[in-house]
């Protein structure tokens, strides 16, 4: 059996959504105010319109340093420690609560199916304030 070698290859925004759609571990790769980079372990999923979008608390340091600078990358993995992974790096956009509520619901669906109670979902995430980042993506390598 030959070994498993690590590649740079380029793919297309096509290949890039079906690889990441039904792999919701991630790293999400931000600057500190001092420009070292933080790396924060998430769960991630793919929206209606193709975006990878990631759901967190509105305190968290990763939400201060893509606020601070908006580019960003993404390290999807696959559930599998040595299974194929994907970089993204992209713009992120921090949406605020209550305008996070709906794309949070999309989110949801999208990596989780249905709620059973939409209306307890909504309100739940009202209070905490959670916001949901959209990486559309620049680039990516696997």
């Amino acid at each position: 059996m030959s070994p498993s070698i690590a590649t740079n290859t380029r793919v297309e925004l096509p290949e890039l959504l079906e690889f990441v759609r039904p792999r919701h571990r991630a790293i999400l790769l931000t600057r500190r105010s001092d420009g070292t980079p933080q790396g924060s372990p998430l769960t991630c999923g793919v929206d209606d319109s193709g975006r990878l979008v990631m759901s967190t608390y509105p305190e968290r340091a990763k939400v201060r340093n893509a606020r601070r600078v908006s580019s960003v990358s993404v390290i999807v993995l696959s559930d599998e420690w040595n299974g194929p992974w994907v970089q993204i790096d992209g713009e992120a956009e921090v949406i605020d609560a209550p305008d996070s509520v709906e794309p949070l619901v999309e989110y949801y669906r999208n990596i989780a199916g249905e709620h059973p109670d939409w209306d307890e979902y909504r309100e739940a995430m009202l209070p905490h304030a959670l916001r949901a980042r959209e990486v559309p993506p620049r680039r990516a390598s696997r």
